[in-house]
């Protein structure tokens, strides 16, 4: 059995909080994408440590970003200097921070597996993988270099429901005006091979937003292929309303990640969060627009948001819209290495096929950067710091226990 489940997504706070800066939303869960910090001191790490322990969510996930140079402590021996001079951080004291905070499940290039427990919840599980790398870029904790991407990001396990990287994907929701997209190739093949319904990113402010990445997995043409991707336009943009992203089965059209060992009809769906009130009906007008279907893709904007900026299918349906994209970036070269799928290694060092296997009914996920910081670095020297609402996103989930 199914039931919707709320994601209260955010990243790259750089030390705001909802006491002044944003304000949280009601929700299941909590996911915070890195950068928790400016440069990682204790104070800022025990005060941001703080305040999501004390956030009305049943279950928080976080993982560090670049900015929390303290976390990172061979990066922090080699360059702390860098950015605190003679007043170093006591780097295992900032490292041991986290365990002060049952409430928080704080990943470092790892997995858990989640349960919501709460009789009056949603009663769903569901597996995380959490890391705090990005690709090297400048004197910032958690760097990689492009050869170690591959082996990286293979340790992100198969069955993955709910992916976070403070890095984003190659393509997705990666790109600023200056440097165009900055995201991580490995990853997006990665993604490609696990497709999680959720992943959650941040680290390039200007790439925040949502694109939902429908796989090709029958191309014979090559693997690591899109067959659609779908442009978000925010809701929430210049009003009041939420940011919201459903992917529930209350949409014509819910997400492609589908959980075949759960049988039965999808439970009456809960009150809208947080308010004790039906959720309102959603909107049933979708724009499903593909080049194989459609020769001129139409631009189009939605209540309350600006225009498209990409030539591409838009929103009418919960802000989101599916149009095709080509997929494959045939000019990167670099190929993963051996990737584990759910039967063991796989047999193929590019492709990773046999990945595939027993899990074909996961197609789609749903790639979010929850950047809450809306202007870029060198942010401390910007007088009014602007700051980006958090991205909200319903997704059908197991439940663990069957509903009377």
């Amino acid at each position: 059995m199914l039931r919707r489940t709320r994601f209260v997504c955010i990243s790259d706070t750089h030390n705001a909080s909802p006491e002044g800066s944003f304000k949280l939303p009601a929700g299941d869960v909590l996911i915070h994408a890195g950068d928790l910090t400016s440069r990682g001191k204790y104070t800022e790490l025990r005060q941001t440590f703080d305040w999501i322990s004390k956030a009305n969510f049943e279950v928080k996930i976080v993982v560090a970003g670049n900015h929390d140079i303290t976390l990172d402590q061979p990066f922090y021996h080699r360059d702390g200097a860098h950015h605190h001079g003679q007043q170093l951080q006591d780097d295992e004291a900032c490292r041991k921070l986290p365990e002060e905070y049952p409430s928080i499940t704080f990943l470092t290039h790892d997995a858990a597996e989640v349960k919501l427990l709460k009789p009056d919840g949603p009663r769903t599980f569901f597996n995380v993988f959490g890391s705090p790398y990005s690709p090297a870029c400048g004197t910032w904790a958690y760097g990689y270099q492009p050869d170690e991407a591959s082996d990286l990001w293979s340790r992100i396990p198969p069955g993955s429901d709910v992916v976070v990287t403070h890095t984003p994907p190659k393509s997705h929701c990666d790109e600023s005006k200056d440097q165009g997209p900055t995201g991580c190739e490995a990853l997006r093949q990665a993604l490609w091979r696990v497709r999680p319904s959720l992943a959650v990113c941040g680290h390039v402010h200007e790439g925040r937003g949502v694109e939902r990445v429908v796989w090709d997995l029958e191309s014979p043409n090559g693997d690591f292929q899109e067959e659609d991707v779908g442009y978000w336009v925010d809701p929430g943009a210049g009003n009041r309303k939420q940011c919201l992203v459903d992917l529930s089965s209350r949409t014509t059209r819910p997400l492609q990640s589908t959980h075949p060992a759960v049988e039965g009809e999808l439970p009456s769906q809960p009150a809208a969060v947080g308010t004790g009130k039906p959720a309102s009906p959603p909107v049933k007008c979708w724009t499903w627009k593909s080049e194989n279907r459609f020769p001129q893709p139409e631009q189009c904007s939605s209540p309350g948001s600006d225009a498209m900026h990409r030539d591409k299918t838009t929103v009418l349906d919960a802000g989101i819209g599916i149009t095709h994209r080509p997929s494959c970036l045939q000019d990167e070269k670099q190929q993963p290495a051996r990737l584990e799928g759910p039967d063991g290694i796989s047999t193929s060092a590019r492709s990773d096929r046999e990945a595939l296997r027993g899990s074909l009914e996961r197609r789609e996920t749903c790639v979010v950067n929850a950047a809450m910081m809306a202007t870029s670095w060198p942010y401390e020297v910007v007088h009014g710091n602007k700051y980006n609402k958090p991205i909200v996103v319903d997704i059908d989930l197991p439940t663990w226990e069957p509903f009377e």
